[in-house]
């Protein structure tokens, strides 16, 4: 039996209401499930909180889920479809100035301002942080394309399929979010 025929009898067990059914259906999915919350997690929300609202969409529309996609792909759409709604909702969007960097971010960013050379391992984690400041300042869709796309390295069909927005859209929401961070970093500099 195969990961997703095994997922298909826990989901068939967990809508019966097979609480151990459900436990291992949460296990198996929770290493997804936290991926894409720490990719969209709006400042104020706790990874946790968000992972668990997720899991609770999950299980209240169980029944809904018709088989015919894998059990991953059905949570990855709700999953990221409540990172949006939660980003959307707080509008977390502050503007960042360069008082607003770490000691060691400022130094990354001029660092990669001025060279084209790969990150040393130990610098990797700083110019991550980096990243991730700087993607707060998008709106969320544009947050979230370039995260998907870029940090992710999901190609256009798979967002497309977890987000329902059409090509167009994406490559046009990922255009304006480049377009936006070189103007901010532009500023920073």
């Amino acid at each position: 039996m195969d990961d997703d025929e095994h997922a298909g009898v826990l989901v068939d067990r967990a809508r019966g209401g097979d609480e151990d059914a459900a436990r291992e259906l949460i296990r198996q999915l929770y290493p997804l499930v936290a991926k894409i919350v720490r990719g969209y997690r709006p400042r104020r929300t706790a990874e946790e909180d968000l992972a668990q609202m997720i899991f609770v969409k999950v299980f209240q529309k169980l029944a809904q889920y018709s088989g015919k996609v894998p059990i991953s792909h059905w949570v990855s759409r709700i999953a990221v479809n409540t990172c949006r709604n939660q980003l959307a909702a707080e509008k977390a969007r502050p503007e960042l100035r360069h008082a607003d960097l770490s000691e060691e971010q400022a130094a990354m960013l001029e660092n990669l301002a001025a060279s084209d050379d790969a990150l040393s391992p130990d610098r990797k984690l700083a110019a991550r942080d980096l990243v991730e400041k700087l993607l707060t300042m998008l709106k969320p869709v544009e947050r979230l394309v370039i995260d998907m796309l870029y940090l992710q390295e999901r190609s256009v069909t798979e967002v497309q399929k977890l987000t329902g927005w059409t090509a167009a859209t994406i490559k046009v929401r990922a255009f304006r979010a480049r377009q936006k961070l070189r103007k901010k970093i532009g500023g920073l500099l």
